[in-house]
């Protein structure tokens, strides 16, 4: 239903996926590379009883299931709905998505220094070269269940959404085109600054920062003037805080493009 619609309708991919169709494609083409590598992997490895072929047939196609996965991370759907819009059983549109979403998380690394990480020598070259530019800093929350244990409860809460939250940290380019690195998933009550400064470690000692007034007192971060108690900031005060917060309008534009994914703004039924 799903997969029949946006080939009807293609240019409505990104409402429904959260990507545009073309992207879709692309994205598609790696996917299923990656999946054939697997499969090769597998079978070479398989003591055979019957003749390949044998077995019972899938009933979404490879295309179809990548939708489903991608159609799960946009809605956030129960897996009851996802498999009545795809056809299949609340138990194999599981397992379709569990699969595919390990490849997704292969070939989509989620940041620039996570795509080098492996390689001593790379990841020094892009240290070397993001010195160049001052980093965006921000962070996120999104809301968790209330868990039944009251201390549970309290490691969890975050005053400043007044409920139980997961903190992640965002560090970008410029631009707000890339992601250069994530903090995910630390108990909501968890300072920016002190996120901040456990993400500092994976860059240069010298990398330049611009971050928001959470992230005062951080080492090389230049953060908005804060007015003191009777007293007013200067015009030069007030200007570089305007300059500050245009340049940093493009981290708030990344975050807001990772939220278009419900499964990274909605209330999670897990901390985990």
């Amino acid at each position: 239903m799903v997969f029949d619609y946006i080939q009807k309708y293609p240019h409505r991919t990104k409402q429904i996926l959260g990507i545009s169709y073309e992207q879709m494609q692309s994205l598609l083409n790696c996917a299923i590379k990656r999946h054939q590598e697997i499969q090769t992997k597998l079978q070479s490895r398989k003591i055979r009883i019957n003749a390949a072929g044998g077995g019972r047939k899938e009933l979404l196609s490879t295309e179809e299931q990548v939708y489903l996965c991608l159609f799960y991370l946009r809605q956030m759907p129960t897996f009851q709905v996802l498999g009545m819009l795809f056809g299949v059983s609340k138990t194999e549109a599981n397992d379709t998505f569990h699969y595919w979403i390990s490849i997704l998380r292969d070939i989509l690394p989620s940041s620039l220094l996570e795509q080098v990480s492996n390689n001593e020598s790379e990841l020094l070259f892009v240290q070397e070269v993001l010195t160049n530019f001052r980093l965006l800093v921000d962070s996120l929350e999104q809301p968790i269940y209330r868990d039944s244990d009251q201390k549970e409860q309290q490691k969890y809460f975050s005053g400043k959404k007044r409920q139980h939250t997961l903190k992640s940290l965002m560090v970008g380019m410029p631009s707000g085109k890339d992601i250069v690195e994530v903090e995910i998933g630390v108990p909501g009550p968890t300072a920016d600054i002190n996120l901040f400064r456990k993400s500092q470690e994976k860059f240069d000692k010298s990398q330049p920062f611009a971050g928001d007034k959470g992230f005062q007192g951080g080492k090389n971060i230049t953060t908005p003037h804060k007015r003191k108690p009777k007293r007013e900031l200067t015009q030069q005060q007030k200007d570089e805080n305007k300059a500050l917060s245009s340049n940093r309008i493009f981290i708030e534009h990344l975050i807001r493009l990772l939220k278009i994914f419900r499964i990274a703004s909605h209330t999670k039924i897990s901390k985990f």
